[in-house]
C-alpha cells in the first residue's frame, strides 16, 4: 500500500508480509504510524493497495474484531473508577474468554494492584492493563503502538515476555514505534518506513565477523571529530557515552546531546577500542566505563543501561552478551 495526505506523500508503495509466530517492527514517525493504524482499524479508506488478514481484506467500516485483529493503541480508554479486576472480568465476558484471572494477572504482573481503581495506577501499570485486555481478545494478529514508551523497566520486561509467549502460540505481531532501540530489542525483523519507502534494518546474525587482530590500530590523534553545520567539533573519547548508526550516519551521543560523526561505525570502532569502547550491537558502540546495568529481558534480548543523564538504554546482541560475559570474567 501507499499513503498520501493532501499533496504530501507519507510513504510510497511497499509490500510487507507477517507470518505466524513472527514479530515485525516498523520504525516510523507519528504521522505514518497514525495513518497505518487508522487503515488497519478500518477508520480510513485504503485508496492505493490493500491489507489482508488470512486472505480477507481490511476495509473502512469493517471492525478489526470481525477479522480477529487486535490493536493495542498507545492511548486506550479505561474506566477510571473501575478496578483492574473489573476491567478484566468485563473483557472476559465481552470476548467469551476462559482465561483465569490469576493467569492474566500473572502474565502482566498486576496481582498486587488487582483491586486498585485505574485512577490510582501509575502510567506503566495502566499500560499493563492495556496488554491484559488485548490478550483476553485472543486475536489471530496483534498490533502494538509504542508498547514501551515512557514505561518502567518492569513493564518493558513484561511486554518482551508477552511477545515471546505470543510467538510460541503462532500469533502474528506487528509493532509500530519511533524508538529504534526498542525496535531492535523486540525483534530481528525491523523496518524503517518513510518518504523514501520501506527498508529493512540490517541486524546481527549468528555469524559474527572476526575482530581484526590487536595491534592493527595505530592512533596518532585521539580526538574524535564531529560536524555541526560547518563547524568541526573535537571530543575526547572518555567524553563519549555511546554511538549509534542510523541510515549509514554515525551519531555520537554526549551528555544527552547528539553530534553527527565524519567516520563510519566500523572506523569509530577501531579508533575507540583502545579506550574501552565495545561494539555491543551492529548499530551501536558503547563506552563501557559509562555502563551501569546489564539487563536481561528474555533469553535472547538484552540491554545496557548507561550512567549518563538520560539513563540511555542500548541494545546488546546475544552474541555480544557472551563476549561481554567473558570480558567481565563471568564465563
Amino acid at each position: 500500500m501507499e499513503k498520501q495526505e493532501k499533496d504530501m506523500l507519507l510513504f510510497p508503495a511497499f509490500e510487507l508480509g507477517i507470518e505466524k509466530g513472527q514479530v515485525v517492527v516498523i520504525h516510523s514517525n507519528l504521522n505514518i504510524r497514525v495513518a497505518i493504524l487508522e487503515m488497519l482499524a478500518g477508520k480510513e479508506p485504503i485508496f492505493k493497495g490493500e491489507i489482508t488478514l488470512l486472505g480477507e481484506k481490511i476495509y473502512k467500516k469493517k471492525k478489526e474484531t470481525e477479522l480477529k485483529l487486535g490493536i493495542c493503541f498507545f492511548e486506550v480508554g479505561l474506566y477510571p473508577r473501575l478496578t483492574v479486576l473489573d476491567h478484566i472480568n468485563f473483557y472476559k465476558q465481552l470476548y467469551g474468554s476462559e482465561l483465569s484471572n490469576e493467569t492474566i494477572l500473572d502474565v502482566v504482573q498486576l496481582g498486587v494492584v488487582k483491586n486498585k481503581k485505574i485512577n490510582q495506577l501509575t502510567f506503566s501499570e495502566k499500560r499493563r492493563v492495556h496488554f491484559a485486555l488485548i490478550l483476553i481478545q485472543d486475536p489471530i494478529a496483534y498490533i502494538f503502538e509504542e508498547p514501551d514508551l515512557n514505561v518502567d523497566m518492569e513493564t518493558k520486561r513484561v511486554f518482551l515476555t508477552i511477545l515471546e509467549e505470543l510467538k510460541e502460540k503462532d500469533k502474528a505481531i506487528l509493532v509500530l514505534t519511533n524508538n529504534m532501540e526498542s525496535a531492535i530489542t523486540m525483534s530481528n525483523d525491523v523496518y524503517r518506513l518513510g518518504q523514501s519507502g520501506l527498508s529493512k534494518v540490517q541486524m546481527e546474525d549468528g555469524s559474527e565477523a572476526k575482530d581484526k587482530e590487536e595491534g592493527q590500530v595505530a592512533l596518532n590523534f585521539n580526538k574524535i571529530p564531529t560536524k555541526v553545520n560547518e563547524k568541526i567539533i573535537l571530543f575526547d573519547p572518555p567524553e563519549i557515552d555511546f554511538i549509534e548508526s542510523n541510515d549509514g550516519q554515525s551519531i555520537v551521543f554526549i551528555k544527552g546531546e547528539s553530534f553527527p560523526s565524519v567516520f563510519t561505525l566500523n572506523e569509530l570502532e577501531q579508533r575507540l577500542k583502545p579506550f574501552g569502547f565495545f561494539r555491543c550491537h551492529r548499530s551501536y558502540i558503547v563506552n563501557l566505563q559509562k555502563v551501569r546495568e546489564v539487563i536481561t529481558w528474555t533469553r535472547n534480548s538484552y540491554s545496557l543501561v548507561l550512567d549518563d543523564k538520560p539513563k540511555s538504554s542500548i541494545p546488546l546482541s546475544k552474541a555480544k552478551m557472551a563476549l561481554l560475559n567473558e570480558m567481565l570474567g563471568l564465563k
